[in-house]
């Protein structure tokens, strides 16, 4: 008889995956640990001994059974087989879990780096029930273990435009939940003025901040005049935003604008000068130089290579 070649199981069995290939863009998220990497991993799901944050919206799917969360001490409940997203910049921590009837419950997590959400476009108020710290389910038959394990194929691939896809269909999945709808986990809080929480206050001033920033990006950005939006001293607004987001506001600011400068240098129709003042730097070779060492390569090059 021949030899029988078996397919891959679904989900990925507990074996250790081969890393992806690294990319330019990954030196960024290693010096700076305000956004996370982009990442999808499978896993047996976890108690954690400690809550944690990072610079996350971090997408959770269980095959089976329920976890329990404590997000900022307020209690969540993770269905199974529901794709439940959250900021993991709010503290959470695994604290029960349900394995279900067999006890193989595997768990799939994406992870999108916060600068990557907050530029996605025609989110609408899910932008804002995620930076409100609400948690949500998306809608049942929104994505299932197939989906997860191809993309869990294209992120470890280390194919540059799978990965780039891959992201791609993410975004296109989260605006379709934006049109379709969500069951609220937990509803938005931070912006809530009768919110008495441990981190409310804090949050509430850093996501007002950051609100006027993505609106005003090709704009100069003077501390002076973000602080005034939630009427706070400037050195104490920039203190809060570095504390909350891990980031000076300086960089943060950098950060989103690169993004912009990145998804108009694809759209190819702008110059690389146009395509730097339209994402808000004033200066030419300050934007080469922030992007070179963000990406690794020159606008210029990245362009070439992207679009050829």
């Amino acid at each position: 008889m021949g030899q029988i070649t078996l397919t891959a199981p679904t989900p990925p069995s507990r074996r250790r995956a081969i890393a992806p290939v690294p990319r330019p863009d990954r030196q960024f998220y290693a010096q700076t640990q305000a956004f996370g990497r982009f990442g999808v991993r499978w896993f047996d799901p976890q108690i954690m001994p400690m809550e944690h944050a990072h610079g996350h919206i971090e997408l959770n799917w269980l095959t089976a059974g329920t976890m329990d969360y404590v997000i900022d001490g307020k209690p969540v409940r993770v269905p199974a087989e529901r794709l439940v997203m959250f900021w993991a910049g709010i503290p959470h921590q695994t604290i029960a879990l349900d394995r279900g009837p067999a006890d193989d419950a595997r768990q799939c997590n994406v992870y999108l780096p916060l600068d990557s959400f907050l530029h996605m476009q025609n989110l609408g108020k899910l932008t804002e029930t995620m930076m409100g710290g609400g948690v949500v389910a998306l809608e049942p038959g929104t994505i299932g273990a197939n989906t997860l394990t191809r993309w869990y194929q294209d992120y470890r691939s280390g194919h540059a435009e799978r990965t780039d896809i891959l992201k791609e269909e993410i975004a296109l999945m989260l605006r379709r939940a934006a049109v379709m709808g969500w069951e609220p986990l937990m509803t938005p809080w931070i912006e809530s003025e009768g919110s008495s929480t441990r981190a409310a206050t804090p949050l509430r001033y850093v996501v007002a901040m950051i609100r006027h920033i993505l609106e005003n990006l090709n704009e100069p950005l003077r501390a002076e005049d973000v602080a005034k939006v939630v009427g706070l001293h400037p050195n104490y607004a920039l203190n809060l935003f570095t504390e909350v987001m891990r980031v000076p506001m300086h960089k943060f600011v950098v950060r989103m604008r690169l993004i912009r400068a990145r998804a108009l240098l694809f759209e190819g129709n702008l110059s690389i000068e146009n395509v730097a003042f339209e994402s808000g730097f004033s200066a030419l070779s300050q934007f080469y130089v922030q992007f070179r060492n963000a990406y690794g390569l020159t606008p210029r090059q990245m362009r070439a290579h992207y679009l050829r």
